[in-house]
């Protein structure tokens, strides 16, 4: 299958681990033509970089809760490769927040990362695709907490919520510029943030618990979930744009 990314530069948020650094690496392995990867992280970010050195890759340490961000990652990456032909909205909070724990600071720093970062980016990445009357991929890595969410995850299910509705709405709003925007619904990934949170939350023994229970008997793995960013940012999967694909075996939320 000829995915036809040797000569795209693209943008992947949250690159220095879990989600984002698999799609990093697969990108790199299929011979991009440029990668700009950002995170706050800078060890990490530094670490995933130093791996991938086969292929033009630039970084940048960034925090996406400042509001200039956003801006300051596109203008960087379009100064290092000249345009944005793709873009992966991969970064994101999990910070827990119920209807009785919630709070406005827990509303006000999920929404600022998972939502309006990644609003800003698309908007900007579609800024220069439109710009140069060239078309693109925009993948955003969603959840599939969107659909309802457990309780306690009331708060980022809701900003999840709204980057699906703004993926489709992008998508819509951008078929004519030939700019494509979909969305992968994540639930339980064997990512080391993920490792870090449900260890401190269930203990050591969480994801051979969670695996016993699910269809496959195992977790979904972050370079499954990578594949299919690959594909959704290639020429493979045109005209696929405005699907949001549920990328695991049960529903958060639902009984």
């Amino acid at each position: 299958m000829e995915l036809g990314l040797q000569k795209a530069a693209v943008i992947v948020t949250g690159a220095a681990s879990g989600i984002g650094a698999a799609i990093a690496r697969a990108l790199a392995a299929e011979g991009v033509g440029g990668l700009f990867l950002t995170d706050r992280d800078a060890s990490g970010l530094d670490r995933v970089a130093a791996e991938l050195a086969a292929v033009p890759v630039a970084t940048l340490v960034a925090d996406l809760a400042e509001v200039f961000g956003p801006a300051q990652i596109a203008a960087a990456a379009v100064a290092r490769f000249g345009r944005i032909d793709g873009l992966v909205n991969a970064a994101g909070l999990t910070t827990r927040g119920s209807f009785t724990t919630g709070t406005a600071e827990i509303w006000d720093a999920l929404f600022a990362v998972n939502g309006r970062a990644g609003f800003l980016l698309m908007q900007a990445a579609i800024a220069d695709m439109q710009r140069r009357r060239a078309g693109g991929a925009i993948v955003n890595i969603l959840s599939m907490n969107a659909h309802c969410g457990t309780p306690e995850l009331a708060v980022y299910s809701a900003s999840k919520g709204a980057m699906l509705t703004l993926t489709k709405n992008a998508a819509h709003a951008h078929m004519a510029d030939r700019i494509r925007v979909n969305g992968i619904n994540l639930g339980w990934v064997a990512t080391e943030t993920e490792h870090r949170i449900q260890t401190a939350l269930l203990g050591e023994g969480w994801e051979a618990q969670v695996a016993a229970a699910e269809p496959l008997g195992r977790l979904v793995t972050a370079e499954e979930c990578a594949r299919l960013a690959l594909f959704l940012l290639s020429d493979a999967s045109v005209p696929i744009s405005g699907a949001v694909i549920d990328f695991e075996q049960r529903v958060a939320g639902a009984r």
